[in-house]
């Protein structure tokens, strides 16, 4: 009997093909991943950043506001402010009234978000003019960009190089110039609008021009900025930059989470010495319609003013966005090796397992810069993703496609091979493949069926016509033997061995042995009438049936095996048929058999039971009590007078 599959056998054994693929699938994942890792170290990815965004503004807000910086307050030319003028923009006069008020309360710095790039009346200009001497000062100067001359940021590691190239530049007036320092108010946005990074210096005709919130730092502590690799350094403080000496702006929170006063209360004196004592003020325009306003995470409408203001901020404080080259680095590192790890994961453990350890691995990621956002390093979510997934979700779709075809062929394979062995016996074998490695010791009953006459009308019969008969017999004998929970262990040409009590014993092994016989013989004679006439007439039947103690075990090698069963159970089973037929009988049972299945009364339906009587059993020493069962008194042959038993072991059902 063959078994399913081979001992020590297993389902998740990689075929020849598999190790290749996977290792030219992780070289690809890496080649795949090391590209987008290249592109973002020289400067991002378009598409990327547009999904990058998002996600940033989700990790500001999962970390809430942070606790307003003490360093920098905003003088907010507000609506109240113009309505009392009774004008807007305010004329010079009154900024520089307001100027004079907040020189008076001794500001480290004055930092005015206002281009003054017009002519105004002399005495008003010269006014504010001398009001901007009085105190450290920086102007606001804002520079035009020609869009198609911007670099490509393919210029890794060289950030003069990656400087945003300004067509154009607004100044102030030279008197006020003269007067104050100057920085570019320009703001980066991604293309929600959202300022993203301030750019720390532009590049004019080959010239350097320092943006507001730089000036602004270097005013304060009197200081020029040194440049560096990926940083600048003011003094005893160092800004660790991105590419392009971008400052990745960090916010507090929404408008107003940065001190502010408005200007009317400056000019009525009513902002106190302390609120701007040894602090940097920022002057700039929040009135309502003004234009210069921008979304941002914590808020849909906040100022031009309090963004500088931000940057101003993190640049005073020192705690603005790390998006620097050793952030890049890691970024990239995961890009690259992800991918590849992934494919691994899922050469090593398939399916949908597989698939829960990419939702596993991208949460975590997630997660990791969620956590590293909080402490202000900006490591990129979308990157290492955008890496991971494609390969990831490619190989992992093809090992299931994989699967699945393996899957269905080893089904295909199964329902073929338990066509070579019983039902129940497929099962155990599937359930435990080592069953019966080693031999086991166990009670069954046993029925043979043989056909008479079958050898001399093989000779006569066509091979097909034989083939054909006999697959109409065994189809017989395998769905009888199965109604009655036993299995056939083997067939044999013209003849079956059916086993009652394997794979497992049951207490009615017995009966069940003994309804088989008599459901195999009432099924056996329209049969046999349904062949021709030519092949009913030379054909009958004979049944022997026994019960006993068997060892059941493999034969075989590894390639093949077959279940076998021995032992003098076995052997007796066998020669009862030959009784049966000596006595002209349908089947031969031993008393044994019919003790075991509880009564003689199992034997329902129209037939005769005689016994028992003892007879000698051929190649046996000894005899056993056995009895004949006939299918009824008309068919049954009288027994001479050394074979029929005494009449008072004679029995009717």
């Amino acid at each position: 009997m063959l078994r399913p599959f081979s001992p020590g056998s297993g389902d998740n054994v990689s075929t020849n093909w598999e190790r290749p693929v996977a290792l030219a699938a992780m070289i690809a994942a890496g080649l795949w991943g090391g590209a987008l890792a290249s592109a973002h170290w020289s400067g991002g990815i378009a598409v990327l950043d547009r999904i990058e965004a998002p996600l940033t503004d989700l990790r500001f807000l999962l970390q809430g506001p942070r606790p307003p910086p003490t360093s920098v307050v905003i003088v907010a030319i507000d609506d109240r402010t113009a309505q009392e003028v009774g004008a807007y923009p305010l004329p010079r006069t009154v900024i520089a009234d307001i100027l004079t008020e907040l020189t008076r309360k001794n500001p480290k710095a004055i930092a005015l978000d206002l281009l003054l790039v017009d002519r105004s009346l002399k005495e008003s200009d010269e006014k504010l003019a001398a009001a901007l001497r009085k105190i450290p000062s920086i102007l606001a100067a804002a520079a035009l960009f020609d869009t198609k001359a911007q670099p490509t940021f393919t210029e890794a590691g060289n950030d003069l190089l990656n400087l945003p190239r300004a067509q154009n530049l607004f100044l102030p007036l030279r008197l006020f110039a003269d007067a104050a320092a100057v920085g570019s108010v320009n703001i980066a946005t991604d293309r929600s609008g959202v300022p993203r990074h301030i750019p720390l210096l532009l590049n004019l005709n080959d010239q350097l021009v320092p943006s507001f919130p730089l000036r602004t730092i270097s005013v304060v502590k009197e200081r020029n900025p040194v440049l560096g690799d990926n940083m600048i350094e003011i003094g005893d403080t160092r800004i660790r930059t991105d590419i392009g000496y971008m400052l990745p702006l960090r916010f507090y929170g929404p408008a107003g989470t940065i001190q502010t006063v408005s200007a009317s209360d400056v000019l009525n004196n009513r902002v106190k010495d302390d609120v701007v004592r040894d602090r940097i003020v920022v002057i700039g325009s929040t009135v309502t319609g003004g234009g210069d306003v921008f979304p941002t995470p914590f808020d849909q409408v906040l100022p031009g003013a309090e963004v500088l203001a931000t940057a101003i901020s993190n640049l005073a404080q020192g705690d603005a966005l790390i998006r620097d080259r050793r952030v890049r680095i890691i970024d990239a590192m995961t890009a690259t090796i992800l991918p590849i790890l992934l494919v691994l994961l899922l050469a090593w453990h398939r399916s949908t397992w597989g698939f829960a350890i990419i939702g596993t691995v991208a949460l975590l990621w997630i997660a990791i810069t969620v956590v590293a956002f909080t402490q202000g390093i900006w490591l990129s979510a979308t990157l290492p993703l955008a890496a991971a997934a494609p390969p990831a979700i490619l190989f992992g779709a093809m090992r299931l496609w994989s699967d699945r075809r393996r899957a269905d062929d080893l089904a295909r394979e199964g329902d073929t091979l338990k066509r070579f062995q019983p039902p129940s016996l497929a099962e155990r074998l599937a359930r435990d493949p080592d069953f019966l490695a080693d031999p086991v010791h166990q009670r069954t009953a046993m029925v043979f069926i043989d056909l008479s006459g079958f050898t001399g009308l093989s000779e006569t019969l066509n091979l097909d016509d034989m083939q054909e008969m006999l697959r109409g017999f065994h189809t017989l004998v395998d769905a009888e033997t199965v109604r009655h929970h036993g299995l056939v262990a083997s067939f044999m040409g013209d003849g079956a061995m059916a086993l009652f009590g394997l794979p497992e014993p049951a207490p009615d092994d017995a009966a069940n042995a003994v309804a088989a016989c008599i459901g195999l013989c009432a099924r056996m004679e329209p049969w046999l009438a349904s062949l021709p006439g030519s092949v009913s007439s030379r054909l009958g039947f004979k049944v022997g049936a026994h019960c006993g103690d068997i060892i059941a075990s493999r034969l075989g090698g590894d390639s093949h095996q077959h279940i076998t069963v021995v032992g003098d159970a076995v052997n007796v089973a066998s020669r009862l048929m030959e009784i049966a037929a000596f006595h002209h009988a349908e089947v031969a049972l031993s008393d044994e058999l019919l003790r075991n299945a509880g009564s003689v009364a199992t034997l329902r339906g129209e037939g005769i039971l005689e016994g028992p009587f003892p007879t000698a059993i051929r190649g046996r020493s000894g005899s056993i009590p056995i009895w004949l069962w006939r299918k009824s008194p008309a068919q049954a042959s009288p027994l001479s007078d050394d074979q029929a038993p005494d009449n008072d072991q004679r029995r009717t059902v």
